[in-house]
């Protein structure tokens, strides 16, 4: 796989986040988290973190934590293998769309950090911080969303 050029961590002291991670693939998940919060840390932003069993529950995760209004972003992460059945395609496309849903209908600075592979060696790859590093780029998503979110904001008044 080829090392994707890293773009610019938008600077938001005091941005608070929420990792929502979902750890069935324990190995997996702890290189997406530490990779998340390395770009949270570059940009000042406070980390809050949650674990859900799997990845189909974390937009119900980030529904319910979007309702506190305690934070300005979500970071989902986590894992899903394709498998034998088509388990992989249900979890797939449900946990994408019910983020992109919440994107959309409450207006959420969301980055998606779920890795959706064919085997784990796609996943080790792809979720390790000094090659993929798919949890630090679902920061710098979330943290380019909030700073676009805050930007428009701020033309409205």
């Amino acid at each position: 796989m080829k090392t994707p050029e890293r773009q610019p961590v938008a600077k938001l002291p005091g941005a608070r986040v929420l990792l929502v991670i979902a750890p069935y693939y324990r190995d997996i998940a702890d290189h997406l988290q530490r990779g998340a919060e390395a770009v949270a840390a570059e940009a000042g932003a406070v980390l809050d973190r949650v674990f859900v069993p799997g990845a189909f529950e974390i937009p119900g995760a980030i529904a319910h934590a979007a309702r506190s209004k305690a934070y300005d972003g979500f970071v989902a992460l986590g894992c899903v293998v394709r498998g034998e059945t088509s388990h992989y395609d249900y979890v797939c496309g449900e946990s994408a769309r019910g983020l992109m849903d919440l994107s959309i209908r409450k207006r959420l600075a969301i980055g998606y950090g779920i890795l959706t592979v064919e085997t784990i060696a796609q996943a080790e790859e792809r979720a390790d911080p000094a090659r993929g590093d798919k949890g630090g780029e679902a920061v710098r998503a979330c943290l380019a969303m909030i700073a676009l979110k805050r930007r428009f904001a701020g033309a409205a008044q």
